[in-house]
């Protein structure tokens, strides 16, 4: 039966692992203070709360909702699903506000509870209400259209795409710099044991990147998500649509990013002449890729990934930088956006192993060997020699041996 695999079920859990990494963030400082985990649950209101709390409480969990309810449709089609979600997301809300109590730079709230459930009830409302209204068999349908069947990997890695994004990088679209990150945690990891003269440390010391360079790896960072939805889209026109979507998408959420991080003042500074060139080289790349086929798109991104991370990975951070990443990481602000860190960390290296997984199926992602036999053209049977006749009745035909 030719049915496309939902992208719910693997966004929900990515979204679950974000909800754990913001209520225990920093994950240090467990102690028993002698109080029930449920104790939180009859203590009195709190005195002080801000709106900022209320909305990032009820914007937290609305998601979660709305993809549990999309992923729990699939089975059931009626009240049960958002049901089943609503109680899914105030599970999990009961737990983390449970395990704070642990925590001494978390404070377990009741009202956080009920807005984070209430929250998780908003969005599986939402996703319940857009069921019954049609929107969620139009997106099926415009799937089917759009992209090949075995698209769910591709559609999962390009919506973390933009959230990777978020997390400030040392040049623009440039995620996955983590070697000097890892070097630096192996050698504290390793300080005052003998296996620290064992690690292997680069010997050569790191330069900054060329304008040139600085270009092409812009270009290379940009023009990644174009070909990776080349691989799960055949048609042209649609494929030089969703590259134009797909740059256009990067440069606002990098646009947010430096928002954020530098000020709204310095949303657009990074925008600097190599960037600019950057961007033209890769929208002029994945207008030549048009025309490729969808395993050539495949190995071409994998040498794609492989050297962007090879020339980002042979820049340091700048001191201007770092302090940057100082800041996003001691404030309030990785609390509810600490997965993107990680996903700017790990997605390129996600999408190489996707990629490999690729290597062995067709354009659509169907393993050529998984063909059914029964569809396979079989040769006729050689016919048989027909028996000549003979005059008389009773006369038999000659036997014929083999």
């Amino acid at each position: 039966m030719n049915r496309y695999k939902s992208a719910a079920w693997p966004l929900a859990l990515l979204y679950t692992a974000l909800v754990v990494y913001a209520s225990l963030y920093p994950f240090t400082g467990w102690r028993d203070v002698g109080v029930a985990p449920w104790a939180y649950l009859r203590a009195p209101l709190p005195q002080y709360w801000t709106r900022f709390d209320v909305g990032a409480n009820l914007a937290g969990y609305a998601p979660l909702g709305f993809l549990l309810t999309l992923a729990m449709m699939h089975r059931h089609r009626d009240w049960r699903a958002p049901a089943l979600a609503t109680l899914c997301a105030a599970a999990l809300s009961f737990v983390m506000e449970a395990l704070q109590t642990y925590l001494p730079m978390r404070v377990p709230s009741n009202v956080d509870f009920g807005l984070n459930a209430a929250g998780g009830l908003i969005g599986a409302v939402v996703a319940f209400v857009l069921e019954r209204w049609g929107a969620i068999d139009r997106w099926r349908r415009a799937r089917a259209r759009w992209f090949v069947r075995n698209s769910r990997g591709a559609l999962v890695l390009l919506a973390l795409w933009p959230v990777g994004l978020l997390f400030p990088a040392p040049v623009a679209f440039g995620m996955g710099q983590v070697f000097e990150r890892l070097e630096e945690a192996l050698a504290e990891l390793l300080d005052g044991t003998p296996f620290l003269g064992w690690l292997p440390v680069r010997d050569l010391e790191l330069q900054p990147l060329l304008p040139g360079q600085e270009a092409f790896c812009v270009a290379l960072g940009a023009l990644v998500p174009c070909l990776l939805g080349y691989t799960v889209i055949r048609h042209r026109g649609r494929r030089a649509l969703f590259a134009v979507l797909a740059l256009l998408a990067g440069i606002a959420v990098t646009a947010l990013s430096a928002g954020l991080s530098y000020g709204p003042v310095n949303a657009w500074s990074w925008v600097n002449a190599p960037v600019q060139l950057g961007l033209w080289g890769a929208l002029i790349g994945a207008a030549v890729a048009l025309a490729l086929p969808g395993r050539v798109i495949v190995a071409l991104l994998m040498v794609v990934l492989a050297a962007q991370v090879v020339v980002l990975n042979t820049a340091p951070q700048n001191a201007y930088f770092a302090l940057t990443l100082q800041s996003w990481e001691q404030g309030r602000f990785i609390h509810f956006h600490g997965l993107a860190r990680w996903v700017g960390w790990l997605w390129p290296y996600a999408a190489f192993v996707y990629l490999i997984a690729r290597i062995g199926g067709s354009d659509g992602g169907q393993p050529v060997a998984q063909v059914p036999l029964a569809a396979l053209p079989m040769p006729a049977p050689p016919a048989r020699p027909s028996a000549p006749a003979t005059d008389a009745p009773g006369e038999s035909a000659p036997r014929i041996d083999a």
